[in-house]
């Protein structure tokens, strides 16, 4: 009877460890625990909802997770008001407002959404193709997925894929997800139901 407790006690702490990791929510819908602000622009919760807007200089800003993710599956929603002009940065290091790292592109239709570009360095490193630019809905809510795993990038748009490739530079890098306000001015983007689950 105690060995056959013992070894189902066993089994299920070897069952915790091997079991998948959960899905995790990156906002609370309440304030910003969990992240860090980087530049002067806006970075608030509203009607449980995250919002960036553009503040009074006009620069990039960034929204930084505290938590490091290298290989991860996210999920998010964004709704692009004014000029929606953002992205989600992964794998990334911040100082000041100068970001190492790869941005998922957030931005109004025919530049790009869902495509990774490189700050800093060597600039777009996979564009979406041109028939893809009518996924994105302006001015709605839109679903985008960011899957990452060692040198590989994925990204859906609305449920469609968008690019799909490999990238030794991404592979060994490691940082924090991060959403970005571009600079220029007048940008607004909501932004709901930011799910990760650690690979």
């Amino acid at each position: 009877m105690k060995k056959s407790l013992l070894l189902i006690l066993v089994l299920l702490l070897l069952s915790s460890f091997c079991s998948p990791q959960k899905k995790e929510s990156l906002f609370n819908g309440k304030d910003l625990t969990g992240w860090k602000v980087y530049g002067t622009e806006k970075w608030y919760v509203e009607d449980g909802q995250l919002l960036c807007e553009s503040g009074p200089d006009k620069e990039y800003g960034y929204l930084a997770t505290e938590k490091f993710y290298k290989d991860f599956d996210l999920t998010l929603e964004f709704r692009q008001e004014a000029n929606g002009n953002s992205g989600v940065f992964f794998r990334s290091t911040i100082e000041g407002t100068k970001i190492s790292g790869w941005q998922c592109e957030v931005a109004p239709q025919g530049n790009d959404t869902g495509g990774i570009y490189e700050s800093y360095g060597r600039g777009w490193l996979k564009q979406i193709e041109e028939e893809k630019e009518n996924i994105l809905k302006p001015g709605e809510w839109n679903k985008l997925r960011l899957k990452v795993t060692g040198d590989r990038v994925q990204t859906w748009l609305n449920g469609e894929p968008m690019v799909d490739f490999s990238d030794e530079k991404i592979g060994k890098a490691n940082g924090s997800i991060a959403l970005q306000i571009h600079d220029g001015g007048g940008i607004k983007v909501r932004w709901r139901n930011l799910v990760i689950e650690e690979l």
